[in-house]
């Protein structure tokens, strides 16, 4: 098993891919293979020369010197002043670039291999309220879709159930694993809860053109506030798996993740967080985010916005609205990230750096901002 702290490299056409940060070469050879193969234990020091190096925090090494040792990296340094002697087994990256590997949230990678085979899906449980699921246990390592995000830069993931009001608890993974085990690097890390929606379409026939007000919303987010006060009692008599999994919001250990678009809905879910004084949040989805950027920044709750390759929730929205909503919160000082769910979302895992591309051609900057 390999150590949970290394991180990961890749560097196409070679074995090595562990370091402490998560970097991508790109180099224009790819080997194939007909099955992916994690990498053995690093056995020899690696350095990598000439490459211009992207750290992350918006400062460019032109020309760099990257150093790493038993699977951890060592040294990230400018080539024409470090002091730093070359070590082992030397790649020359002149021309080449390295990045940050990209990592996505809100993924079902690895939860569904084949979507028409009932055998291969395991993204969602039976049931309302299931903060007991474990996305983790039924997370495949070997799926042959996540093959293909690797090679797009796309290293870390954080594997997510579906369905219900209550889907269960997410973690994050590398994608260079043999098992479940191999792959974890943090267990059960949030809650995911699907916020019942204020207005809905009456169906695909209606072109999303007949918007309805859902009645039930003030009874559907009572039954979410009469479940969370249920999971705060003490429970005498047996161990509840369920009210066991929902301690971590109260402490502070895990983090509650609200799945919500509307202006009303994220509204109504930060009073949720302060009325139950949950500890950490964060919105997933979040199409209107920009319209309450003071309230959101007042309660420090970040935002993972929905595809942005997708066109405006109405007719008389900016067409171009997706692409700038990135920039709109990160100017207003939220943290804000991108995630691919949606129609066809584990193949079109591999489509996030585009994402983040269009992002960055409507004004988001390069640099990762610290809100």
């Amino acid at each position: 098993m390999k150590n949970k702290n290394q991180s990961y490299i890749y560097i196409q056409n070679t074995n090595y891919m562990k370091t402490t940060l998560y970097l991508l070469v790109f180099i224009s050879c790819i080997n194939l293979f007909s099955q992916q193969t994690p990498a053995p234990k690093q056995t020899e020091a690696v350095t990598i020369l000439g490459a211009t190096a992207h750290i992350g925090n918006g400062k460019v090494i032109k020309n760099s010197f990257i150093q790493f040792e038993n699977g951890k990296l060592t040294v990230v340094a400018n080539a024409t002043l470090t002091k730093k002697p070359i070590k082992g087994k030397v790649i020359q990256a002149q021309g080449k670039h390295i990045y940050p590997g990209f990592i996505t949230l809100n993924s079902t990678l690895g939860l569904v291999e084949i979507d028409a085979v009932k055998a291969s899906n395991d993204v969602s449980e039976i049931g309302t309220f299931n903060p007991n699921i474990r996305s983790i246990v039924a997370y495949n390592p070997e799926s042959r879709v996540t093959e293909s995000v690797r090679a797009n830069g796309v290293l870390i993931g954080q594997i997510t159930p579906r369905g219900g009001r209550i889907s269960g608890s997410s973690s994050v993974v590398q994608f260079d694993a043999w098992n479940y085990e191999d792959a974890l690097l943090k267990a059960d890390e949030g809650i995911h809860l699907n916020w019942p929606a204020t207005f809905y379409t009456s169906g695909w026939w209606a072109n999303g053109t007949s918007i309805k007000k859902n009645k039930n919303y003030t009874k559907q987010v009572q039954q979410i506030n009469d479940f969370f006060d249920q999971t705060k009692l003490p429970d005498a008599e047996a161990i509840n798996l369920k009210q066991k999994a929902m301690q971590g919001l109260y402490n502070g250990t895990k983090t509650l993740y609200v799945h919500a678009n509307n202006e009303t809905e994220l509204i109504d879910a930060i009073s949720f967080k302060n009325k139950h004084k949950i500890k950490k949040m964060v919105i997933i989805g979040g199409y209107e985010a920009y319209k309450i950027t003071g309230l959101l920044k007042k309660n420090n709750i970040a935002v993972v916005l929905k595809r942005i390759h997708s066109l405006p929730n109405t007719d008389d929205e900016d067409i171009k609205l997706p692409f700038k909503l990135a920039k709109k919160l990160d100017d207003a000082g939220i943290l804000v990230a991108l995630d691919t769910a949606g129609d066809m979302e584990r193949m079109n895992t591999r489509n996030l750096p585009f994402n983040a591309g269009t992002a960055v051609a409507y004004g988001l900057a390069h640099i990762i901002h610290n809100h």
